[in-house]
């Protein structure tokens, strides 16, 4: 396939798919956390993520896209693949240790690692002094959303507070090397669509096997609110929004895009407020204000 033409800055459709994506992913936080009363996290994932592989499949045949072509992808897809199924099994196994505000900091820290180690081997992707200071920012308003969350000091709630804590960093890692593994060995020359197959298959091959270690109970007698749940998670989230996030990989900076995701937490807070109907606090409008701060020094042209 042709490699797709990149360009150094985010356009407007750039900003308005990431917006859109990150308002969805926000949701989906909430909605995943609705839905564990009756599906096991890592149970939950898995079935997310087979119902995902089995949509991308359907629409990759009726749009005529090779999946399983030799291309010299293979290794690089599959480190991708493990790298991206780790990210989920980490933040599904640290939520039973720490708090999801906690948990959603840490694992916020993702685009710090893209930004430390993309230019090392894309020297295009390296920040200027006031791109970093604009992530600091964006990272600083995710804190002031979430800093009650944070400061959770609840050990008998908790007692393995510190457990949580650096699974979720080390979800943000896997996150953040995900995306450096695909810029870095060059599998935004990949379709979409074959890129995003790798990581969702490995998921479906994986999770299974860790829902299973870690004791879940397997019973499909859902709700129809849990099938919906899944099912809206599945088509709009592991498969539409992901497509859309692997499109623009290719087509824009990395270290641009990852800054935007520091949207989601707030909106999930938005969502959560709005869910729950509880009013919504002076200091989440502060953490909108910085986050959008940030996303604007970090784009901003020299």
């Amino acid at each position: 396939m042709t490699q797709q033409t990149r360009r150094e800055h985010l356009d407007g459709l750039a900003m308005a798919l990431l917006v859109v994506c990150c308002l969805f992913w926000g949701f989906q936080q909430v909605l995943v956390k609705a839905t564990l009363p009756e599906v096991p996290p890592l149970l939950q994932a898995a079935v997310r993520f087979a119902l995902a592989t089995s949509f991308l499949w359907l629409w990759c045949k009726q749009r005529g896209i090779a999946l399983f072509e030799r291309d010299g992808s293979l290794g690089s897809g599959l480190l991708a693949g493990v790298l991206f199924c780790g990210e989920f099994v980490c933040i599904y196994l640290g939520l039973q240790y720490t708090t999801a505000s906690r948990l959603t900091i840490f694992l916020y820290t993702s685009p710090f690692w893209v930004a430390l180690l993309l230019p090392l081997w894309v020297p295009s992707e390296r920040l200027r002094l006031s791109q970093w200071v604009g992530m600091a920012v964006a990272f600083a308003g995710v804190g002031v959303a979430l800093h009650e969350g944070l400061l959770a000091t609840d050990v008998e709630a908790h007692p393995l507070l510190w457990v949580g804590d650096w699974l979720a960093i080390a979800a943000g890692a896997f996150w953040g090397l995900t995306t450096v593994v695909i810029r870095a060995k060059g599998l935004t020359r990949l379709s979409p669509e074959k890129l995003l197959y790798y990581q969702v298959a490995v998921c479906t091959v994986l999770l299974p096997i860790a829902s299973i270690q870690t004791g879940e109970v397997w019973d499909l007698d859902w709700s129809a609110f849990a099938w919906g749940s899944i099912l809206v998670q599945s088509a709009v989230g592991a498969f539409a929004s992901y497509l859309v996030w692997m499109w623009m990989l290719g087509r824009y900076p990395a270290t641009r895009l990852s800054v935007f995701v520091f949207l989601t937490p707030v909106f999930a807070l938005l969502f959560g407020m709005g869910w729950l109907g509880e009013a919504v606090s002076a200091s989440l409008w502060l953490a909108l204000a910085g986050v959008s701060l940030g996303i604007v020094l970090v784009n901003r042209r020299a």
